[in-house]
């Protein structure tokens, strides 16, 4: 049979054969950006760092391949009773747990995130979940998706960031408003005991969540739980769970700090970690380093796939809403103490009842973000 035959006979696989339309020239400073970063990290020593950017690089293309996010999560279950992507969002922080709770309670220098709960928690999660849905990604899709090309989370990712810094400027007033304090199963149940009550609540929550709807597919929960082993070992590098949105403040302030803003008289970033982590490199504090890999996992793989410069840039109703849902969602998640993956995932896989009440407090923000999505050209559900 000849060449030509062969590519008629079967169409598919002569596609198939076809040179995929990679960007080469954008893998390739992708892969240089993330071998020249690991190469810092290894001079210094920093193996546990190192093995963070490997880990967010890691995730950073997975949630691109799959298209994991929480976003369009919550508009199926409130749009259409299809709860299944909050489950396999749940999922994640179960498996997480498993490394969070059992290695932060019995091991010294490790911890999970347990946090009061108050206005600060409930009305900033409200504002994320309107954020979000306006800027059509959270904290993991703001980089995932703007690693990937997408134009209208890459104008939201900066005001994300300008919003983390304006949150923090209102966060030590906010902390001294009434809450209820930090609620931990394993601080009132024993590690065991408290890990277990903390999976039957998730499970509860999935199976009220799925009761309308479809399952999750079976590989739709293959990844989530890649996802939760992925953020497990995150943890065990780094001695707490893996957050997004401080590391985004920092670049927010640093941003600022170069404009001439002196932030060191604000009482935020007089608090030694955050005047730490104002002060030193960005590659030193362990979320925004993670939000450098991950943005550099997602780029390398639409760059190898092609898919990096090919999409439009929006209009204007669209960068709009972007620009008003970066910076909600930077503010919300500040006072909230973080995002889907720092509060929801987080909080949740720490055993904090905080998490839960983050997730709940999210939905009537997703909802008016649904309704608002119209006036910006975009799709309510």
């Amino acid at each position: 049979m000849t060449a030509a035959a062969f590519n008629q006979a079967t169409p598919a696989r002569a596609a198939g054969l076809t040179a995929v339309p990679r960007d080469r020239a954008f893998a390739l400073l992708a892969a240089l950006a993330l071998f020249l970063t690991g190469a810092l990290l290894a001079g210094d020593g920093a193996w546990s760092s190192l093995g963070l950017l490997a880990v967010s690089a890691v995730l950073g293309a997975i949630f691109l391949a799959v298209e994991f996010g929480y976003t369009s999560s919550y508009r199926a279950w409130l749009g259409r009773g299809d709860g299944s992507g909050i489950v396999a969002g749940l999922l994640v922080a179960a498996v997480a747990a498993l490394f969070i709770i059992p290695v932060g309670s019995l091991v010294d220098g490790y911890g999970g995130w347990v946090w009061p709960i108050g206005l600060p928690v409930i009305g900033g999660a409200a504002l994320f979940g309107l954020g979000m849905q306006l800027a059509n990604g959270c904290g993991s899709g703001c980089l995932y998706k703007a690693g990937g090309g997408s134009p209208s989370l890459l104008i939201a990712l900066p005001f994300f960031c300008l919003g983390g810094l304006l949150g923090s400027l209102i966060l030590p007033a906010a902390l001294a408003l009434p809450a209820i304090p930090a609620i931990g199963f394993s601080d009132l149940l024993g590690t065991w005991a408290g890990l277990a009550a903390n999976l039957a609540i998730i499970a509860a929550l999935a199976l009220f969540l799925l009761r309308r709807g479809p399952r999750p597919t079976w590989e739709k929960l293959r990844e989530a739980v890649a996802i939760g082993v992925l953020a497990g070992v995150a943890f065990l590098l780094s001695g707490q769970p893996w957050g997004i949105t401080m590391g985004l403040t920092i670049w927010g302030a640093k941003a600022a700090t170069a404009l001439g803003v002196d932030l060191s008289q604000t009482v935020f970033w007089s608090w030694d970690g955050p005047r730490a982590a104002l002060h030193g490199s960005l590659l030193a504090d362990d979320s925004s380093l993670m939000n450098i890999g991950m943005l550099l996992g997602a780029a390398l793989l639409a760059a190898w796939r092609g898919s990096l410069r090919s999409q439009q840039w929006p209009g204007l109703r669209v960068a709009t809403a972007a620009t008003i849902g970066g910076v909600l969602m930077g503010v919300g998640a500040r006072l909230s103490f973080g995002c889907n993956i720092g509060a929801l995932v987080g909080g949740i896989a720490s055993g904090s009842l905080h998490g839960f009440a983050w997730f709940l407090a999210a939905i009537p923000g997703s909802l008016l973000g649904m309704k608002l999505r119209p006036w910006f050209g975009l799709a309510r559900v």
